[in-house]
């Protein structure tokens, strides 16, 4: 089937109350800046600025909240990090400091920029847990991102017994996985099916390379690593300028957001993926990245244009309830749907002050099936225009309604 999606623009929806259609977002947690609960005796980095620190990706615990704060810019207390997680009622305490995980001491090294030490982390931007109860920290091992590109350690992947908190097995991603400028900034968990359920040892982890793109793939039962690109995994200079709220920002940032299909099997799988720079929603079969290294041309890799989309977009996740694709173009700030390969597509939130750049959604097992998300004022922080006194970093719960609104954030035809 040719899927074809044009680029509109949200248009009704700009004559619409944000009150209107921001009615299924529910705040749980909100930050003007964040903190740490730092212990007596901590390192610090004198330079270190709470208004160049953010967080960038969110998995929901049964009775923690871990959030991952890259250090794009240097000098974060910790990079991992966890919160309670409130059960029946909102919490008490809206703006929490940080508690790191799983201990200060996997966190103090790389706090003054000390490379002398890869044991613990360095800089974590995704963590995803599965169904054995097990933390998957994907560590980048990039200091200060964002302006020296510092290369302190090899990235790793580490996972961890959330039951004990202890690490399990330490992955050290081997060089030829990687290129000079390699940033290794997203991971999906495709956990296979085994007879009578699900293995704990049959996953294939695949990480995105946003700054050389590429797909990292990991098969955890034989240990094993390889790399796969393709053009279209590129940023598009075209979209290298995101605009949001009255402010603009420039990052040429490929690969970023990933999810799995909802396909009844592997062999029915596909990973959709996004270039955060690009209009472009992007697909390939999971039985491509699980064969192993491509011997030929990358450009002849089966990678599917689904479709594009209204303006940039950085999280993207899975509805387990339907399937569909949910993303957030940055200039509308709103939340879209779309069901693959149909006409089904939906505005299904929209808020100016609320949704001004999500940068990861999760769709929580562990919370029925309720999407959470994270939200930034992500480029006040780039352009160093944060007001501490106002809200700018927010943790919320879609809860959806029957009121969602068919709009042009996506359109198929």
């Amino acid at each position: 089937m040719d899927v074809r999606i044009a680029v509109l623009g949200l248009l009704a929806a700009c004559v619409l109350s944000s009150s209107a259609i921001d009615k299924d977002l529910e705040v749980v947690y909100q930050w003007p800046l964040l903190s740490w609960a730092v212990p007596p005796g901590y390192p610090s980095d004198k330079d270190f600025r709470a208004d160049t620190a953010l967080f960038n990706s969110i998995e929901v615990g049964w009775d923690r909240i871990f959030l991952t704060t890259p250090r794009i810019w240097k000098g974060n207390p910790a990079t991992l990090n966890w919160i309670p997680r409130p059960k029946v009622q909102l919490p008490s305490e809206p703006s929490p400091p940080l508690q790191a995980y799983p201990s200060w001491e996997w966190h103090a090294d790389a706090v003054t920029g000390n490379t002398g030490n890869c044991t613990g982390f360095v800089s974590v931007f995704r963590a995803r847990a599965d169904r054995c109860n097990r933390l998957w920290v994907l560590d980048s091992g990039i200091l200060d991102s964002l302006v020296t590109f510092t290369v302190a350690c090899p990235p790793k992947i580490v996972i961890f017994d959330m039951s004990t908190d202890q690490p399990l097995r330490i992955v050290t991603l081997p060089r030829d996985v990687l290129r000079p400028n390699s940033l290794l900034s997203n991971l999906v968990l495709d956990e296979q099916s085994a007879p009578g359920g699900y293995g704990c040892d049959d996953t294939f982890v695949y990480m995105s390379d946003t700054t050389n793109p590429g797909i990292v793939v990991y098969d955890f039962a034989k240990d094993q690593a390889w790399r796969l690109q393709h053009p279209f995994m590129f940023p598009d200079p075209k979209f290298g300028t995101y605009k949001v709220a009255g402010e603009s920002f420039t990052l040429m940032d490929g690969i970023l957001g990933m999810t799995l299909s909802g396909g009844r099997g592997p062999q029915d799988k596909q990973l959709f993926f996004q270039p955060f720079a690009s209009d472009r929603l992007l697909s390939i079969p999971t039985s491509v990245l699980q064969a192993g290294p491509n011997p030929g041309d990358d450009g002849e890799l089966p990678v599917t244009l689904a479709g594009t989309k209204s303006s940039q977009a950085a999280g993207l996740a899975t509805d387990p309830r339907d399937g569909a694709l949910i993303f957030s173009p940055i200039s509308e700030t709103a939340i879209a749907s779309w069901i693959p390969g149909t006409a089904d597509y939906k505005v299904i939130s929209y808020s100016p002050e609320l949704l001004q750049i999500v940068l990861d959604f999760r769709p929580a097992d562990r919370d029925s099936g309720n999407i959470w998300l994270l939200s930034t004022r992500m480029q006040k922080f780039f352009r160093r225009t944060i007001n501490g006194q106002e809200t700018n970093l927010r943790i919320m719960r879609l809860v959806p309604t029957q009121d969602v609104f068919n709009n042009t954030l996506l359109y198929y035809k």
